[in-house]
């Protein structure tokens, strides 16, 4: 399965720290924008105000075996919740099959 988390900027080393602790060896990392129901806010520089609509976040993917999805789930939940508007989204999905380039390992085995 791969699992891809769109977090707070804050909250990311929680949940990256909460991952490896579980044994998860591998994830790639990027720094993105976007709303969802916060839908930005306004500020004001050198006094003139405007709108930041795209907020900072952080998206994490992992690829993992299905057992580990469940405990995966969780643990991104309970380091990356403040109970607030804008902690993010957790987005499943099904991966038909996985080839590690350097030696063509495949499976389970090549995660």
């Amino acid at each position: 399965m791969k699992v891809e988390a769109v977090v707070q900027p804050s909250k990311f080393d929680a949940v990256k720290d909460a991952l490896i602790g579980m044994g998860v060896d591998g994830m790639t990392v990027s720094e993105v924008r976007g709303h969802g129901r916060q839908k930005g806010h306004t500020e004001t520089y050198h006094g003139h105000e405007y709108t930041v609509d795209l907020l900072p976040k952080i998206k994490l993917e992992v690829v993992i075996d299905d057992k580990l999805t469940e405990k995966v789930i969780d643990a991104i939940t309970a380091s990356a919740a403040t109970g607030k508007i804008g902690d993010g989204k957790i987005f499943v999905y099904k991966i038909d099959e996985v080839v590690r380039i350097r030696n063509h390992e495949r499976g389970v085995s090549a995660l």
